[in-house]
């Protein structure tokens, strides 16, 4: 074993008092992820009381919005893999949440729709929803965040 004495430096570097971001902060995927940081915690704590991740707040609001819609264009909406979404929809279905009916064009198809129960619970949610994106959002004025809405749609549509 070779033990060599520890010699220190003559000049020890500077501390970091203040950290740099300056990079960081000039990168889209770095602020879009910081904000929705900030916007899905907020989303976490109040959707707790409705048992609602992002992905069920986010099926259950096209299912009640789009009445008889597949399960096959759920996944291309949301982009989510049909296993995935299997699961997700017996979820809702064993919560009472939504109920399946023959589509009235494909045979082989079946459409979602909410029951009076998901319907209640998503006019709660949706509710709640809108009131913590303007919490989340609340340093910015109407046509700011509307603005921020479109720009980031411009990314990813």
């Amino acid at each position: 074993m070779n033990c060599q004495p520890v010699t220190m430096p003559d000049k020890l570097p500077p501390a970091v008092e203040t950290v740099d971001t300056s990079y960081l902060e000039g990168l889209v995927g770095y602020n879009a992820s910081r904000a929705a940081i900030t916007v899905i915690e907020l989303f976490l704590q109040r959707m707790a009381i409705y048992s609602m991740r992002q992905v069920d707040f986010s099926v259950m609001s096209l299912i009640t919005h789009n009445p008889g819609i597949t399960s096959r264009q759920l996944c291309s909406a949301l982009s989510i893999q049909p296993p995935n979404m299997v699961a997700m929809i017996n979820a809702l279905e064993n919560r009472e949440l939504i109920g399946r009916q023959p589509h009235p064009r494909d045979g082989r198809a079946v459409g979602l729709h909410a029951t009076a129960a998901g319907r209640k619970l998503m006019r709660d949610a949706e509710r709640t929803a809108q009131e913590l994106e303007l919490d989340a959002t609340s340093r910015l004025t109407a046509a700011e965040r509307k603005t921020l809405i479109r720009l980031l749609q411009k990314v990813y549509l």
